[in-house]
């Protein structure tokens, strides 16, 4: 795809709703041109709940985003998670006719294309397909295009979710009066703005903790493995606190984001925070390291539900590259360390500023953006991708294009005979047809004539 396209990323998420638009930059980075953020209240747990709040908020970011970019947004490209999202492999195999030519960009699509009309339970449907490993005639490929070979077979990383949320969001863009480009699931958006190709090709586990949901991604040798979304994210831990501490929701949402920390032991007891009290009642102080305990249990839960994913699986020992943090839960003091603690690999937190412009605006490398910023990413690869598909199906049309007697070097033009020649031609086999055969109708007349009533005694 050409420098400067400019592409539009839409993040509708269960706390806020990100619009950022960029384009791919010379050096192969991604230029910000301008990005809206307004809050979520129509998405609960990654799924839309209701359309009326979703489209208010996707106008007001898309809104101010034009309006910094200095550009009209018509098209954009959404992400999509929540607990309905699950993955199965899936093995498709493609028989050549042709097995003498080479193998082209087009039949590997049109392999995982045949992959979207497998059967479905009644309300789900596929979201995405992802090509993993690549056979040609038994033999592992790791790029066939331009082999030989009579039979490509491949493994699929298929993404189910329910029809109804993928309608939902598809009416909130509409209803908005935009077109989408794709559907992306959040977790491989986000892993295109965090991780490099070496870490997925080491092993390594994308932990997106945002306010609704955790979505988590498993690479390995630079493909995709596993994906799932957990319901929890920073959104549970807040009603935690509201409901450990007495407090209300706007509180607890704040002592979090200032005061709180992923371990209790890393905090005082005599370190507190006072709370106003409603409508003229006493002030509650809460001590930092109650704050801490609450806010611990619940991380300590997602991260066992991280460990059973990583289970399922079956990478417990082929993730050398540990896990990576992002999302706005990744910004919660020392989660770091009990992520480490509580599964046992290496964890680093992912920031989105390594794909970016130097020029970007500072707050745009945090990781809560990590999705929106990786919606855009994916949205130029797929639009390359699709501009090269249909550079090789354009050549191999060209290829296969019948020649003409003139275009064809060295070949013998045949010319076919004249009507006139070719009636000539059949009236002359029907005649030597009547001769070599017999005539019916004088066998018919013949017996007639012989079994008439003169004849009869």
């Amino acid at each position: 795809m050409s420098e400067g396209k400019i592409i539009v990323g839409l993040d509708i998420g269960t706390t806020k709703v990100a619009c950022i638009v960029g384009r791919k930059a010379e050096n192969g980075k991604i230029e910000i041109l301008g990005y809206g953020k307004t809050i979520s209240t129509g998405v609960k747990r990654g799924v839309v709940t209701n359309i009326f709040d979703t489209v208010e908020a996707i106008k007001t970011a898309v809104k101010e985003a034009s309006d910094q970019s200095g550009v009209e947004i018509n098209r954009v490209s959404v992400g999509i998670a929540g607990q309905h999202i699950k993955s199965l492999q899936h093995r498709g195999v493609l028989m050549r006719d042709y097995h003498e030519t080479e193998i082209t960009e087009a039949e590997l699509e049109r392999l995982r294309n045949d992959t979207f009309k497998i059967n479905m339970t009644p309300g789900e449907e596929i979201i995405d397909v992802i090509r993993q490993d690549t056979y040609v005639d038994g033999e592992l490929a790791s790029n066939p295009v331009g082999m030989l070979g009579s039979k490509i077979e491949a493994n699929f990383h298929v993404i189910i979710g329910q029809t109804s949320a993928a309608k939902n969001i598809v009416k909130c863009i509409e209803s908005a009066g935009l077109e989408m480009d794709y559907m992306i699931l959040e977790p491989i958006a986000s892993a295109q703005a965090v991780l490099d190709e070496e870490e997925k090709d080491a092993g390594v586990v994308l932990v997106d903790i945002g306010g609704g949901t955790t979505d988590i991604a498993i690479f390995k040798d630079k493909k995709i493995q596993h994906t799932a979304v957990i319901p929890f994210g920073g959104n549970i831990i807040t009603e935690d606190i509201c409901t450990g501490c007495s407090i209300i929701k706007h509180y607890a949402e704040e002592v979090k984001v200032k005061f709180g920390s992923a371990l209790a032991s890393e905090n005082r007891d005599d370190e507190v925070v006072s709370i106003p009290g409603i409508r003229g009642r006493e002030p509650k102080e809460i001590s930092f390291k109650n704050l801490a305990h609450i806010i611990q249990a619940r991380l300590e839960e997602i991260f066992d539900l991280v460990n059973y994913e990583i289970q399922k699986a079956k990478s417990e020992n082929q993730l050398i590259a540990g896990i990576v943090l992002t999302g706005g839960g990744a910004l919660m003091t020392h989660i770091q360390q009990l992520a480490e603690f509580k599964t046992g690999l290496e964890v680093r937190i992912g920031y989105p500023n390594e794909h970016l412009n130097q020029n970007t605006v500072k707050e745009m490398s945090s990781p809560m953006y990590s999705t929106g910023i990786g919606i855009v990413i994916e949205t130029i690869a797929r639009l390359e991708h699709d501009e090269h598909l249909q550079a090789s199906k354009t050549t191999q049309r060209e290829q296969t294009k019948p020649q003409t007697g003139s275009e064809t070097a060295g070949a013998t033009a045949i010319v076919p005979e004249t009507t006139e020649n070719n009636d000539e031609q059949e009236e002359n086999t029907t005649k030597k047809r009547k001769k070599k055969g017999i005539d019916l109708k004088k066998i018919v007349t013949s017996l007639t004539d012989f079994f008439g009533p003169d004849n009869i005694d």
